[in-house]
C-alpha cells in the first residue's frame, strides 16, 4: 500500500480519553444550555439532559464494541458500509461530514460572538477568519501535536467546570456574601417544567447538540496506537464525566439564574454565556471575564476536534469509494491534507450564512442537531447489525475486546429516541405552518434520504444478509502503527 494513503497512529490512551471529553464540551454546554433552561424550565432541561445522556451511553458502548473490533479512521461510514448496506454507509458518512461542517461553523460563530463581550463594536467576520486560521493550524501538523494540544485544552475545560460548580454551590447557599438562593429559581413562574411536554420534547435537540462529539472516540480509534485498550477505557471514563459535568452544570445554572431571564439565550442577547452570567450574579465580575476567555478557548477546542473528525470521515469515504480518491492523500505528517482543506473551505461557506440572516445562528444549531441525531441513528443501526451478524456467523462473543452491555435493548432505545427527536424536533413550526422554518429544521432528513436512494439505485446495492456481512478485521487502508 502506498505511503500516501496511511494515517499514522500516534494518539495515546490519555489523548483519546481527554479529547473525547473535550470534543463534547463546547458550544452546547457553555452557550446553548441557557436556551434549554429558558424554553423548558430548569426541571425540563435537567430531565432532557439525563435522558439524552443515557442514550449517548448506549451509543458509545456500541461504538466502542465496533471500534475495538475494527479500528479505522472515519469509522461510521465504514461500519454502515460493511454491516448494513453500502448505500447506508455512503449516506451516513456524508451526513456525519455535513454535521461536522455545520458544527464547526456554529463554533466559529459562537467564538466570534464571545469576542463581543470585550470588543462590542468589532467585526465578527474578522474574528471568524482569525479563528478559522487557528483551528486549521492545530489540525495541519502531526496527529501527536494535535493530540497533545487538545489534551491540554480539554483539561482546561474540565478544571473550569469543576471550579464553576464549586463557586456555583457557594453562590446558591450565599456563602460568598450574597443572598441565599436555594431552590427559589426552581419554583419561579411555571418552573420547574415550563411549556409542558412539547417544550420538553423541543429541547431534546438542544441537549443532543450539547452531547455531540462524544461519538468521536470511534473516529479516533483509527488514530490510536492501542485501540483495544484506549477505546474501552475512554468510553468508561468519558460518559460518566460528561454526564456528571452536564447534569450538575444544568442544575447549578438553573438554581442561580431564573429561566425567565432573557439573557439565557431566550432573548436577543447571545453574546454571553450562562456561565458568565452566573459569575456576574455572584458579584464576581472579574471572574466572569476570565470565564469568558476560558469559554472562548473551549469553543475553539471543540471546533478543532470536530474538524479532526470531519477530515477523517472524508478520508475514510475516499477509501470506501464514497468520495474521490484524492481525499486519500496525506502530507508528510500523516494528515489527510486534501480532506482537511475541503473541510475548511466548506465550513467557511456555511459560516458565511451567519451574515445572511440574523436567525442564521439558531438555524445552524438546529441543522447541526438534526444531522447529529441522524448520525447517531446510523450508529445504533450499524451496531445492532454488527452484533446480530457476529452471532449469526457463530463467532464467540467472549473474543470481543469490548462487549456493549444492554444489547439489544440499548441499541433499540437509542434508535427510538433518535427517531423521536428527528421527527418531532420542530413541531411548533409544523403546527403553525411556518414552512420556511420547517425547511431549515428538517433539511438534513431529505438530504440523507436522497443520498441513500441515489447511491442505492446507481450501484444496485442491497441490505447485506447477516450471514454475508464482512467481519474480517483488516482493511486496505489500515493505519500505520
Amino acid at each position: 500500500m502506498e505511503k500516501n494513503v496511511k494515517v499514522k497512529r500516534k494518539l495515546k490512551t490519555r489523548h483519546i480519553s481527554m479529547i473525547a471529553i473535550g470534543g463534547a464540551i463546547g458550544t452546547g454546554l457553555f452557550m446553548s444550555s441557557g436556551l434549554a433552561i429558558s424554553q423548558a424550565g430548569p426541571g425540563g432541561a435537567l430531565l432532557a439532559y439525563v435522558l439524552i445522556g443515557a442514550m449517548v451511553y448506549f451509543l458509545m458502548t456500541g461504538v466502542g464494541e465496533m471500534a475495538t473490533y475494527l479500528p479505522v479512521s472515519g469509522s461510521f461510514a465504514t461500519y454502515g458500509n460493511r454491516f448494513v448496506d453500502p448505500a447506508f454507509g455512503f449516506a451516513v458518512g456524508w451526513n456525519y461530514w455535513l454535521n461536522g461542517i455545520i458544527t464547526i461553523a456554529v463554533d466559529i460563530s459562537t467564538a466570534a460572538l464571545v469576542m463581543r463581550y470585550w470588543f462590542p463594536h468589532t467585526s465578527l467576520l474578522l474574528w471568524g477568519l482569525l479563528f478559522f486560521a487557528l483551528i486549521f493550524t492545530l489540525n495541519a501538523f502531526s496527529v501527536k501535536f494535535y493530540g497533545e494540544s487538545e489534551f491540554w485544552f480539554a483539561l482546561i475545560k474540565v478544571i473550569t467546570i469543576i471550579l464553576f460548580l464549586i463557586i456555583g454551590v457557594l453562590t446558591i447557599f450565599g456563602i460568598l456574601g450574597g443572598e441565599f438562593i436555594g431552590t427559589k429559581n426552581f419554583t419561579t413562574g411555571n418552573a420547574p417544567f415550563n411549556g409542558g411536554f412539547l417544550a420538553f420534547l423541543g429541547i431534546f435537540l438542544i441537549a443532543g447538540f450539547s452531547f455531540q462529539g462524544s461519538e468521536s472516540v470511534g473516529i479516533m480509534a483509527g488514530e490510536s496506537a492501542t485501540p483495544e485498550k484506549s477505546i474501552p477505557k475512554a468510553i468508561k471514563q468519558v460518559f460518566w464525566r460528561i454526564l456528571l459535568f452536564y447534569i450538575l452544570t444544568i442544575l447549578v445554572i438553573g438554581l442561580i439564574i431564573p429561566y425567565t431571564s432573557p439573557a439565557l439565550m431566550g432573548g436577543s442577547d447571545i453574546t454571553t454565556s450562562p456561565f458568565t452570567l452566573a459569575f456576574e450574579r455572584a458579584g464576581l465580575a472579574f471572574v466572569a471575564s476570565i470565564m469568558n476567555a476560558i469559554i472562548l478557548t473551549s469553543i475553539l477546542s471543540s471546533g478543532s476536534s470536530v474538524l479532526f473528525a470531519a477530515s477523517r470521515m472524508l478520508f475514510s469515504m475516499g477509501h470506501d469509494g464514497a468520495a474521490g480518491k484524492i481525499f486519500q492523500r496525506t502530507n508528510r505528517f500523516g494528515i489527510p491534507f486534501v480532506a482537511l482543506i475541503i473541510c475548511f473551505v466548506a465550513t467557511f461557506a456555511v459560516y458565511s450564512l451567519s451574515f445572511v440572516s440574523p436567525n442564521a445562528y439558531l438555524w445552524l444549531v438546529n441543522a447541526s442537531g438534526l444531522t447529529g441525531f441522524i448520525a447517531w441513528a446510523g450508529i445504533a443501526i450499524s451496531h445492532y447489525r454488527f452484533r446480530r451478524a457476529y452471532v449469526k456467523q457463530n463467532k464467540d462473543l467472549s473474543l470481543l475486546k469490548y462487549k456493549a452491555p444492554w444489547f439489544p435493548i440499548g441499541s433499540i432505545i437509542a434508535l427510538a429516541l433518535c427517531l423521536l427527536v428527528i421527527i418531532g424536533q420542530n413541531y411548533q413550526s409544523v403546527l403553525n405552518f411556518k414552512w420556511d422554518e420547517v425547511l431549515i429544521s428538517y433539511a438534513a432528513l431529505p438530504i440523507f434520504i436522497i443520498l441513500y436512494l441515489s447511491f442505492k439505485f446507481k450501484n444496485k446495492t442491497h441490505i447485506i444478509p447477516l450471514k454475508d456481512v464482512d467481519l474480517t478485521q483488516n482493511t486496505d487502508y489500515q493505519s500505520e502503527k
